[in-house]
């Protein structure tokens, strides 16, 4: 039975974008307002293309596989759960908790089996291991392993993706062990490289050569695996203070995007939340016979910092410049992530000149030039930056509290509508507090009224 969740979910406000020039000039743009595909593409024409073809239906039989996934709120597994349980499979998925939207989401599936928990332990606890995102083995933190083994218990298929919660390599290890004790028939491992094995002059990035040394490990294994390289998360995006992928609004209503890049070299892009799932599925259809070792490079678009700023700038409908700068920390990140940003200012120098000597992001040119070719032999209908700019930026933004793309009639209500929301939960709250005050004895079925204003709980958008 999947986990359950009590309480009511508060109902979202939608967003409503009018046709309407602002004094800004800035375009506004309707959702589905046309083809996934813009009339320059090559899919415009293809199979996929929902404007211009219609498959006829056909009978499809159950698949009878059940697949272990972990961090199951992160936006890979959380992308690839809602293509294979609407199909059929059935899921056994490891969540950290069950907080934030996406977790309640997967929770409350009906084909998925929630197993709740970290996948490490903290045997030793002491104020050295309290962050245990640092890289590396941490004293007094160990593995979960009969988590792990729950996980992989009935499972034919896996699709896993580690974390910098606790010790990477070893979690990623136990996880391999467990799965080929399961006899697990295919492994998919979301890894990225170890830039210094390519190349010694590069260094490398702390959370990536984590998970080149499990993919290393696999191999040792001859577990029937493939690999997945994915790339920049069109969803990294946000105009709140995130270090790498912050778009900066400015006071004019255009946005700015800071990076070490450089402008001009190619970088290889993903919308993960909509394009993960459908490829990962692919790739269990055609077996491991089929892809057993492979490095498969999953990136729809391969653009330099600059075009991915003209395609961003057309989705959204204002300015955005690109600027080659140092990576800004304002916010308190996780020691594992600090210690990534770090070295990726080392990689990707900021006064290398030439775009051509730039690293390449995959470390491997061959990924490198597989894109996005590869992907879309797996997945046609991927949905762009321009496209992910323009239907679901604004849509993240306002779930996060933000309101540059409202229209000021449009903040005025939602102002009222939250002193209105305030109003009544603080009426609601002294109402229940002077109840139990008359009758300590009183039934308290009713105590699993909350009523929040907007806000967007915490997710795993890193994973």
């Amino acid at each position: 039975m999947p986990a359950q969740l009590t309480g009511p979910m508060a109902a979202s406000i939608p967003i409503h974008v009018s046709n309407d020039q602002s004094n800004n000039n800035f375009r506004r743009q309707h959702k589905h307002s046309r083809s996934s595909y813009s009339e320059s593409s090559p899919l415009a024409n293809s199979r996929n293309n929902s404007l211009t073809f219609r498959p006829p239906k056909r009978l499809m039989s159950t698949p009878d596989k059940t697949i272990a996934v972990t961090n199951a709120s992160g936006r890979q597994a959380a992308s690839f759960i809602r293509v294979a349980t609407a199909v059929g499979y059935r899921v056994r998925a490891q969540l950290r908790n069950l907080q934030g939207v996406v977790a309640t989401e997967v929770s409350t599936n009906p084909n998925v089996t929630v197993i709740v928990g970290e996948l490490y332990t903290i045997h030793k606890p002491t104020e050295e291991n309290k962050d245990v995102t640092q890289n590396g083995p941490i004293s007094g933190v160990g593995v979960n392993h009969e988590l792990i083994s729950n996980l992989f218990r009935g499972a034919q298929l896996a699709f896993i993706n580690t974390t910098f919660y606790g010790d990477e390599v070893q979690i990623g290890m136990a996880l391999v062990d467990a799965a080929k004790k399961a006899g697990v028939q295919h492994y998919i491992y979301s890894s990225m490289p170890d830039h210094a094995a390519y190349n010694k002059n590069w260094p490398s990035l702390p959370l990536w050569a984590a998970k080149h040394e499990v993919e290393e490990y696999i191999r040792e294994l001859d577990l029937p695996a493939t690999f997945v390289y994915t790339g920049i998360y069109n969803n990294n995006f946000t105009s709140l203070a995130y270090p790498l992928f912050c778009m900066e609004l400015q006071d004019d209503g255009s946005f700015i995007w800071q990076a070490p890049f450089h402008q001009d070299a190619k970088l290889p892009w993903l919308d993960a939340e909509h394009d993960v799932g459908p490829a990962i599925l692919q790739l269990f259809k055609d077996g491991s016979d089929k892809w057993k070792g492979h490095r498969i490079a999953l990136a729809y678009e391969y653009l330099s910092p600059k075009e991915a700023c003209r395609l961003f700038s057309r989705g959204v409908g204002r300015p955005v410049h690109y600027v080659r700068g140092p990576i800004e920390i304002k916010v308190r990140i996780p020691t594992g992530y600090r210690e990534q940003l770090e070295a990726l200012e080392k990689l990707f120098k900021l006064d290398e000149p030439d775009p051509k000597k730039q690293p390449p992001y995959f470390g491997d040119m061959k990924l490198e030039v597989s894109c996005p070719t590869e992907a879309l032999e797996l997945w046609e209908g991927p949905r762009g930056l321009e496209e992910y700019a323009r239907e679901m930026f604004p849509l993240e933004e306002e779930a996060n509290g933000l309101t540059w793309m409202l229209d000021e009639d449009e903040i005025d209500q939602r102002s009222n509508a939250y002193e209105k929301l305030q109003a009544t939960t603080t009426s609601v709250e002294q109402l229940r507090l002077h109840d139990q005050d008359d009758d300590d004895d009183e039934d308290e079925d009713d105590d699993g009224l909350v009523m929040r204003g907007l806000k967007r709980d915490e997710e795993q958008w890193l994973a």
